[in-house]
């Protein structure tokens, strides 16, 4: 058992030597050795100098290098150079369109302003003139009313002027107490009723007046005439319906209305057609005037929107 040992140990120290002098001299060194294929093989020249190029002191290649870097900068100014100019062409424009379109907003907006105001003054003064009309139409309306009716009451007395004096020559020649007596002409008879006015003209009314108005000479030549005429005015309006001819004074009212009615009907008939004239004028005027107020009131909605978007856009461009 002894001489196994020594033996071993023998064996141990060659074994030993071996071993150690295999690990210095094998390249293949686990720690060292790689377990992968490299991707790729670096081209480094030097592991000093690793900036370092081999055309670094080739002349040509020098020479390229510059021409190829004066070429590029050349480039780059020259791209420089356009687009400045573009730049300054298209700020130029940009500008140009700003102050057209602040001309054309200042051009829109005036006439929007002189619209707005000619709308707003013309329907001012049409509805004054509407009003003048309106006004003045009416007073002329009542004028003519007036001037009719003075027109009517004129027409009544001729009316009843005229039946009255036949009325009265056929009642004075027959209360005359003598035959066939000297009966004055109508015109004459005219002439002495200038003093009758009023609406109220009856057949005793114009005896009155010619009682009133005769003169020394027609009374001297129409004496029994003129005298019956006095007998008849001192008589009371009772008494003078009762003892003569009632359906005289009738004719003559009547004809004294009928005068009145045809001039009044002329007159209702010509102021109905002003008042219709003046009414359509009114309506007419009325309804221009509401056109322009919403003309106005539309534009001037319109142009406020305009100015609540500019004031929009400028806060946003502000901010």
């Amino acid at each position: 058992m002894k001489l196994h040992c020594s033996k071993i140990l023998l064996f141990f120290f060659p074994l030993n030597i071996l071993v150690t002098t295999y690990h210095a001299h094998n390249k293949n060194k686990p720690s060292i050795t790689p377990h992968h294929t490299p991707i790729y093989t670096s081209r480094v020249l030097s592991e000093k100098d690793i900036e370092s190029s081999i055309y670094d002191k080739d002349a040509d290649i020098k020479s390229v290098k510059e021409i190829f870097d004066r070429k590029t900068s050349q480039r780059f100014e020259e791209y420089d150079e356009r687009m400045k100019d573009k730049r300054q062409k298209r700020k130029e424009q940009r500008n140009k369109n700003i102050e057209q379109i602040i001309e054309k907003d200042k051009m829109d907006k005036s006439l929007t302003e002189k619209i707005e105001k000619g709308c707003l003054r013309c329907g001012c003064a049409l509805g004054g003139v509407a009003a003048s009309v309106g006004l003045f139409g009416g007073l002329g309306i009542y004028g003519s009313k007036t001037a009719a009716l003075a027109a009517a009451t004129d027409a009544g007395i001729k009316a009843g002027l005229k039946v009255g004096l036949d009325k009265v020559t056929e009642i004075v020649t027959q209360s005359v107490y003598f035959a066939n007596p000297k009966i004055p002409p109508i015109n004459v008879l005219e002439t002495l009723t200038t003093g009758i006015s009023g609406d109220n003209v009856t057949l005793h009314d114009i005896i009155k007046c010619i009682s009133s108005n005769i003169n020394g000479e027609l009374y001297n030549r129409y004496e029994p005439f003129f005298q019956t005429v006095k007998t008849m005015a001192q008589q009371t309006l009772l008494v003078f319906n009762k003892g003569y001819n009632e359906q005289a004074s009738a004719a003559v009212a009547s004809a004294v209305e009928e005068g009145k009615a045809g001039v009044l009907t002329q007159a209702g008939n010509a102021t109905s057609t002003l008042t219709t004239a003046i009414t359509s004028t009114v309506v007419t005027i009325v309804v221009i005037v509401l056109i322009l107020v919403i003309i106005y009131l539309i534009l001037r909605y319109r142009r406020k929107k305009k100015m609540n978007k500019k004031a929009q856009y400028t806060k946003l461009l502000n901010e």
